[in-house]
């Protein structure tokens, strides 16, 4: 069961480090972008901010790869995930299938950690 649950990780975090690392060497070539999704990325490019997404997709992708501080990992790449899956339905009016991929394998490796997460999850405070 451990092995059916760890491949999820696996694949997220290669997904990471390949788009990741596509966004500064452009071995994928992207479809072009018009109205709206393409002016929100222009914004995004243009201040740097997609570029300290890259990186964190990047370091992310590695530690899950490695094993290494995972459930930090899945943490830093789920908000990315939630946002890639809200830009693909909200703005750019694309397919959401990569979004839907990646917020679904974030869920599954979630559920893999679910004993070391459960305080996270419960609801309340402690007194």
């Amino acid at each position: 069961m451990a092995i059916v649950l760890g491949i999820p990780r696996y694949l997220l975090g290669l997904a990471y480090i390949v788009f990741g690392l596509n966004f500064f060497f452009k071995f994928i070539p992207l479809p072009d972008m018009s109205g709206d999704g393409k002016a929100f990325m222009d914004i995004l490019i243009n201040n740097n901010f997609m570029l300290v997404v890259k990186i964190i997709e990047i370091v992310g992708g590695v530690m899950l790869l490695l094993g290494i501080f995972s459930k930090l990992a899945l943490f830093l790449l789920m908000p990315i995930s939630v946002n890639i899956l809200l830009f693909h339905t909200m703005i750019s009016q694309d397919s959401p299938v990569m979004g839907i991929i990646l917020v679904s394998l974030n869920f599954i490796s979630f559920f893999a950690y679910r004993e070391d997460l459960q305080g996270i999850f419960r609801g309340g405070f402690k007194e």
